[in-house]
């Protein structure tokens, strides 16, 4: 499988795929800091994307589902009972963007690493094994319908999903550092390949709050090797692998959050300096319009 052929796609219309072979990476946790290994393994159609914790006793299953957020504190978090995996974000993008509908997650600890920062080096391994069409028989699950405008905002950050003839992702930002400023970025998969255009942007931070968040016990595990650091004289850690790779990784981001639907819908979503908070709020806001919609057909 070449990774710069990409099948994100709506999940109207198309099989669910899965993974050839098991594929292992381990690496760093941003926040923990603690090493974690995680083997993606083949499933089987219909169980979708799921974590299983297989440091912990009986190795509790966690899904990548809307229903499974934690907490949303500069990463994504999934929980059930007392077992949680947090960052999940570049993972779920990675396969989300790649089109693995159908997936075990194996972690030994407590966070997804990190690695450079992006969802490059996910999609190179799922590159490296390669998809193929799910084995089993499964009815399929209609994407969510986005009929009319849906959206959630925090003063003036906001996250919307449009009615669209296709699925499209544009995300806004704005940082009081020179280096970043204001920039917009819109992308569809239709136009555009996943893996070369959205999955090579990394996370970023500002230099100045880099205390205060590990004061806090975040970002223990991050560092300048896998995470680009701006300052108010400009880059600390150049180059970039876009001229505006800040907002492509926010895109990156929606695109991991998002995918905890199971599929995309088809929407134009459209966000402004939001947050995986705001992500994961529209998310829910589009569960709840699907399940009233259900409710008045019946």
């Amino acid at each position: 499988m070449n990774p710069t052929t990409d099948r994100l796609h709506d999940g109207n219309g198309s099989a669910p795929y899965t993974l050839v072979a098991p594929v292992t990476r381990s690496g760093v946790g941003l926040h923990t800091g603690e090493l974690t290994k995680v083997t993606l393994k083949p499933a089987s159609v219909g169980k979708g994307r799921y974590f299983v914790r297989v440091d912990l006793p009986e190795a509790p299953i966690i899904p990548a589902t809307v229903e499974s957020v934690r907490q949303t504190t500069l990463s994504t978090e999934l929980g059930v009972d007392r077992a949680t995996i947090r960052t999940v974000e570049h993972l779920l993008a990675a396969l989300g963007g790649m089109g693995v509908d159908d997936v075990r997650i194996e972690v030994e600890g407590p966070e997804i690493p990190l690695l450079d920062g992006s969802a490059w080096p996910w999609v190179e391994a799922i590159a490296q094994v390669g998809i193929r069409e799910g084995s089993g028989i499964s009815s399929p699950k209609p994407a969510i319908a986005v009929e009319s405008p849906q959206w959630v905002r925090e003063s003036d950050a906001f996250v919307a999903a449009l009615p669209s003839p296709e699925l499209r992702f544009s995300y806004g930002i704005d940082f009081d550092v020179d280096a970043i400023g204001n920039q917009w970025h819109s992308w569809s998969p239709a136009r555009g390949n996943f893996a070369t255009a959205i999955a090579p942007a990394r996370t970023f931070g500002l230099a100045h709050q880099v205390d205060q968040l590990r004061r806090l016990g975040l970002i223990k595990g991050g560092s300048l090797d896998n995470a680009l650091v701006c300052s108010h004289e400009g880059w600390i850690n150049p180059p970039l692998r876009f001229a505006n790779e800040p907002v492509r990784h926010k895109i990156l981001d929606l695109v991991g959050d998002i995918s905890l639907l199971g599929q995309f819908p088809v929407a134009h979503f459209i966000a402004y300096k939001a947050s995986h908070h705001l992500h994961v709020q529209l998310a829910r806001l589009l569960v709840e319009s699907k399940s009233k919609r259900l409710e008045h057909s019946l």
